[in-house]
């Protein structure tokens, strides 16, 4: 079994300023860094997204053995790429809205949690999702949630946070029509009509576990469809998963692999991790072991 070195005691702290909790807890989140320990090589405050991994390229490419990068789902998906095949270990800030990523990986919400984690944790390597060639950390999805993470208005996410995205997504769910969904997993090909797709390295999609047979360690690809032409279909999902009913499989499907392609009728925009970036037609692939991340211990 591979020795597993410990966490390093250097690092690049990288905050998306532009977040929601981000710009408030800089300051707060250095200070308590150093206090537990960590020597903070570079410090950013980054009010650009644009910028955000362009700075994690740059402190990777210095040699930084880690970069600890504070924001929401979408900066942290944003930066995993420039980790992949590199001697450096990525830790997490979750200050975002959902934290989905951070959930996935048992990695406590409160700011002064993650930093004990990074502090006293362990390192594990674990699989990114990949969608036309682009590294994710958690989850993508079409249907509604492209639709919401696309056109929320920054303030109303920034103010009421999750309520706030319960509110869009309710003004988003009456104008959502089903589309034809096809997936070949290499085995076998099939059509089937969905009001919502999410395509998962990780349990947890917008702050809810969806997806339970997700693992980061699996080597696998999870495409898990929300099956039929009701939206109430898809609302009953959401509810019956968030509150963790008997039942609450009962209106998805899912595809495992390492490799699955996947196209719609008409053509759905893709959400990863929270950021429309892409549309279908896509090929959604797993790079096992792909990146460190720190993790608690036990």
């Amino acid at each position: 079994m591979e020795a597993t070195r410990p966490v390093p005691k250097e690092a690049v702290l990288v905050v998306n300023a532009h977040s929601r909790r981000g710009e408030a807890l800089f300051q707060e989140a250095k200070a308590k860094l150093e206090a537990a320990g960590i020597r903070l090589i570079a410090a950013h405050p980054i009010k650009d997204p644009s910028q955000l991994d362009i700075t994690v390229r740059e402190a990777v490419l210095a040699g930084a053995p880690m970069v600890i990068v504070g924001g929401g789902d979408g900066s942290l998906s944003s930066t995993v790429d420039d980790l992949v095949g590199r001697d450096c270990v990525f830790a997490l800030l979750p200050l975002g809205t959902a934290n989905s990523f951070a959930r996935t990986l048992g990695i406590p919400l409160t700011l002064d949690g993650a930093i004990e984690t990074i502090a006293t944790g362990t390192r594990r390597r674990i699989d990114l999702g990949i969608i036309n060639g682009d590294y994710f950390a958690n989850c993508a999805a079409m249907g509604l949630s492209p639709m919401i993470g696309e056109g929320i208005p920054h303030k109303l996410k920034r103010t009421l946070g999750r309520v706030g995205y319960f509110l869009w997504a309710m003004w988003c769910f009456v104008r959502f029509r089903p589309f034809r969904l096809t997936v070949h997993d290499g085995k076998e090909k099939r059509t089937l009509w969905a009001t919502e797709v999410r395509i998962a390295n990780g349990r947890y999609h917008g702050g809810v576990e969806l997806i339970e047979d997700a693992d980061v360690e699996s080597g696998e690809i999870v495409v898990q469809a929300v099956t039929g032409r009701s939206s109430l279909r898809l609302a009953w999902d959401w509810f019956a998963k968030y509150f963790k009913l008997p039942h609450r499989q009962a209106v998805t499907e899912e595809f495992h692999g390492q490799r699955i392609e996947i196209d719609t009728k008409p053509r759905q925009k893709i959400s990863i991790d929270g950021e429309v970036l892409a549309k279908t037609p896509a090929v959604a692939e797993i790079a096992h072991r792909a990146i460190e991340v720190v993790v608690p211990r036990g």
